[in-house]
């Protein structure tokens, strides 16, 4: 199952990546934390510290991956071409 949908551009999640090590991803709605941390971790090669989710009044879900500080969020950001 796909749930990772796509990464958060805004002025916001920008800042986050270099201010907290975080990147922000619209995920699937049906998603668990597990899920989506093994998803994340698969794909970039990463270690995921932790993750927050939230749901929008728009029926979307999204989640803060907190990258571990041995790895850079930056460098997550420029292979998505967010940067």
């Amino acid at each position: 199952m796909k749930n990772l949908v796509y990464p958060v551009a805004t002025e916001k999640a920008l800042n986050m990546i270099d201010r907290d090590n975080v990147i922000l991803y619209v995920v699937d709605t049906r998603a668990a934390k597990t899920e989506i941390k093994k998803e994340f971790e698969e794909t970039f090669n990463v270690k995921v510290k932790s993750i927050n989710t939230s749901l929008s009044m728009k029926n979307t879900k999204k989640a803060y991956i907190k990258i571990d500080p041995k790895f850079r969020a930056s460098d997550i950001a420029r292979r998505l071409k967010l940067v």
